[in-house]
């Protein structure tokens, strides 16, 4: 877990207090959300204060709608990292549950902002709503943040015509274009979890991998991706295949990665991979020696993938 995270904290460390806060979801921390951060850094630095992310999990349609599973961006922890990297002294979670659904617009004002917080200043994108029925609009904040003594700030749509949306990213990994949802992203999108011991098949077949189970709900294309995976402190090149394994056992997805020039006991650890590349779609062949045959062509164009030049738009996530 990040140092700079804090989970329902009662009060804040008197160094974070009377600082510049950013309200959100932020699945993601996309472009947009940078944006919304961006907006409250500048004239905190200027003035010596801190700045600090307010956010909230589950995420807030998990409580409301739990029959639709939402295919999340980032879980807590990386969400943490990637508000912290785009600016933010600190992050805090607040746990989204039936007492915070309830709350009041204004008493959210003034007692998460101003009390609990210590807000100076709040700075929160245009569609951001809060409070019970979502009757905080930015409107709302707008007129209510001054009564109780902050500085308020909206930040306007970012992206032109058709606004960053962490929908628009979550619709292009379910294609496999993770060269475009990263440029959205500004960065690699990155997928974590834990190393479970499969059934050595890939160890069989030459390629053995670091087999992590993703989220039920992740909606990536199934198919085969060049990859870099952060291994202790060494980023290490790789070939992943996320799907069913037609090929043995159509059963439940799991993402298989095979890191290049690397020989270790991964088991129990967690891995933050990055995707460089869709490579192709996830393919049946007529035996499992031309599965092989392909594996390794997969290899080769996994490892041009990886030594191209970076999208400057997307660089790495892991450095």
């Amino acid at each position: 877990m990040p140092e700079t995270l804090l989970i329902d904290p009662k009060d804040l460390p008197p160094a974070l207090r009377d600082g510049h806060v950013v309200v959100g979801n932020f699945d993601g921390v996309h472009r947009g959300h940078q944006s919304v951060v961006r907006q409250a850094v500048e004239p905190a630095r200027a003035a010596g204060r801190p700045v600090v992310a307010l956010t909230f999990e589950p995420h807030p349609r998990t409580f409301f709608q739990p029959d639709r599973p939402l295919f999340r961006l980032t879980g807590r922890d990386e969400k943490a990292r990637q508000l912290v990297r785009a600016g933010c002294d600190a992050v805090v979670v607040l746990t989204f549950d039936k007492a915070l659904a309830a709350i009041e617009a204004e008493d959210f004002v003034s007692h998460t902002l101003v009390e609990r917080l210590g807000a100076h200043a709040v700075v929160v994108g245009w569609d951001f709503h809060f409070g019970r029925g979502r009757a905080g609009s930015p409107a709302f904040l707008a007129e209510a943040g001054p009564r109780h003594g902050l500085y308020v700030d909206v930040a306007p749509p970012y992206g032109g015509a058709t606004p960053v949306s962490s929908s628009a990213i979550r619709d292009l990994l379910a294609e496999g274009d993770v060269a475009k949802a990263g440029r959205l992203l500004g960065r690699r999108w990155i997928v974590e979890g834990q190393v479970a011991h499969g059934d050595k098949r890939g160890r069989d077949l030459g390629y053995p991998t670091a087999n992590i189970r993703l989220a039920p709900e992740t909606r990536l294309a199934f198919g085969i991706y060049a990859v870099r995976a952060l291994v202790g402190d060494r980023i290490v090149g790789g070939a992943a295949s996320y799907g069913r394994r037609p090929q043995f056992d159509d059963g439940a997805p799991l993402f298989e990665v095979f890191l290049f020039d690397f020989s270790g006991d991964l088991y129990g650890q967690a891995l933050r991979i990055e995707l460089v590349a869709h490579l192709r779609p996830e393919l049946k062949f007529g035996s499992v020696p031309e599965l092989v045959e392909q594996m390794g062509r997969d290899v080769e164009t996994a490892r041009a993938a990886i030594a191209a030049p970076e999208d400057p738009l997307a660089p790495s996530a892991l450095v």
